[in-house]
Order: C-alpha cells, then sequence, then structure tokens
C-alpha cells in the first residue's frame, strides 16, 4: 500500500478520517510513501498545526516508524509514470480527479509498485487506481 501525503496528514492531525486511515493502515502487509508525500505531508501538518516543519517532520517520522512504512525513492520510471497521469488525470485537463503534482507521483510510485494507495478524499478514487 502506498500512503499519500493525505492519509499522513490526517492521521497525524488526527482528522476524522484519521482513526479510519490509520485502521487501513495498520492492516497493510507492506506500507510504503515516498520523499515527494513525505515533503507535501510536511508542509501541510505544519500548517494544520501552526508549528513548523521540524516538529511536522518528527510527527511523520515518528509514524513512519511506528507504522513500518518503508520510504522508497522516486525513479525516472515514475517521473514518466507521473507525466502520464498528469496528462490524463491532472488540474487542467478536464478529469475530474484533477490529481496535483504530489497527487501524480502518490499514483506513479503506487502504480510502479503495484500496490494500491492509502489516501484522504475523492482524487484518486476517480483514477484506475483505486484505493485501499
Amino acid at each position: 500500500m502506498f500512503v499519500d501525503a493525505s492519509a499522513l496528514i490526517a492521521i497525524i492531525t488526527e482528522e476524522p478520517e484519521g482513526q479510519a486511515l490509520a485502521e487501513r493502515l495498520e492492516a497493510a502487509a507492506v506500507p510504503i510513501t515516498s520523499p515527494v508525500a513525505v515533503y507535501e505531508a510536511a508542509l501541510g501538518i505544519a500548517r494544520k498545526k501552526q508549528g513548523g516543519l521540524k516538529a511536522a517532520r518528527a510527527d511523520i517520522a515518528m509514524l513512519l516508524d511506528l507504522a513500518r512504512i518503508g520510504l522508497v525513492p522516486i525513479t525516472p520510471e515514475d517521473g514518466d509514470r507521473a507525466l502520464a497521469a498528469f496528462e490524463r488525470y491532472g488540474k487542467g485537463t478536464g478529469h475530474p480527479a484533477r490529481l496535483n503534482m504530489g497527487d501524480c507521483f502518490a499514483y506513479a510510485v503506487a502504480q510502479g509498485h503495484g500496490v494500491p494507495l492509502l489516501y484522504k478524499g475523492e482524487d484518486f478514487a476517480l483514477t484506475d487506481l483505486g484505493g485501499a
């Protein structure tokens, strides 16, 4: 399972969906995420908690450790898949998913690893990957 930034943010900031996402994460055999998702989550957590990036990064590191979420690198092939995802589902293309850059990379890495996505919201449900 690929853990999107939206799921990391929801779990760490204890959003209403956070508990259900945490339970799905706990059931995952081999959860993974990427540096792009961590970056996006750190910015979102710092903004929501009105704290600094250092605290947000510490919160993310703790969750990655506790939930055994592996950090996988972004490959050139992931970059190609992210561009293809944008062409098909990106903001401004007319597709209702309206994926942003971070979403396109989450999609690309999940697709490359052949795993479902764990996310908050409906964006990915409108793609061919669906959710976890």
